[in-house]
């Protein structure tokens, strides 16, 4: 019991440093003073990190918590977001939005930053779980939630300025998004016994992330280094694994 509580605590200080992520995202898009190169090198390693924890960790622990029914609920994870993505929030991509007509409209900015908080509420859901199962898992998903969460409030700094508002709105919506983050850490620790749904939940919303929302935008401006990147990211959870002994 104590150990969990140790977890648990861990996932929420995590947490708190993930929504960090989210803001100081935010406030280099407010700034101005990060090279665009760089966030797609972010999306590249995030990519490739986040696929092999999805299929190395996270799948094979939902499957040992909850059997072959897990599969059915990855799915449900990852159409969950396909969905949510192709009809309330269509609008957004990972990266920088120049499109400022299509954001001018109040509905439009909305639904859109509703869509990436959706993913933001998924990664708190995965940091928890994570811990609720092992130490090891929570801090793997961890990284992988935090490799992500730097384009995340970029992104969402990014439509919010191309929507015409200020530098205080953009700095807020990437501070919401961390607030979502928390929600989702914070209900995963209060419903901590439907654990075997959630992590597989999580799981496949990782895979959905990675593969359709950062591998194609990593795909749309051809780098060699980028692509090395989405390796990299591989073989940093593998080489980990194998030094851990897990």
């Amino acid at each position: 019991m104590k150990d969990e509580a140790v977890r648990i605590a861990a996932a929420a200080v995590l947490g708190i440093v993930a929504a960090g992520g989210n803001l100081l995202g935010g406030y280099f898009v407010v700034r101005k003073d990060w090279p665009q190169r760089f966030l797609q090198y972010f999306l590249a390693l995030g990519a490739g990190y986040m696929l092999a924890v999805g299929f190395v960790e996270i799948i094979p622990e939902s499957v040992s918590l909850s059997g072959q029914a897990a599969f059915f609920w990855v799915l449900g994870g990852f159409f969950l977001i396909h969905l949510f993505e192709h009809t309330i929030a269509p609008h957004f991509h990972f990266g920088e939005e120049t499109h400022e007509a299509e954001f001018a409209h109040h509905n439009v900015r909305r639904t859109a930053i509703l869509g990436l908080a959706m993913h933001t509420f998924f990664d708190g859901v995965a940091i928890a779980a994570g811990f609720l199962v092992s130490a090891w898992l929570g801090w793997v998903i961890f990284v992988a939630v935090f490799l992500h969460k730097l384009p995340e409030g970029f992104t969402v700094a990014s439509l919010v300025l191309a929507s015409g508002q200020g530098k205080a709105s953009a700095l807020r919506a990437a501070a919401a998004l961390g607030v979502a983050t928390l929600a989702g850490v914070a209900l995963t620790s209060l419903f901590r016994e439907q654990l075997r749904y959630a992590l597989p939940l999580a799981g496949g919303v990782t895979v959905y992330v990675a593969a359709t929302d950062l591998l194609p935008e990593v795909n749309r401006r051809p780098d060699w280094k980028a692509a090395v990147l989405v390796f990299l990211g591989v073989a940093i959870l593998l080489i980990l694994k194998h030094l851990s002994g897990v």
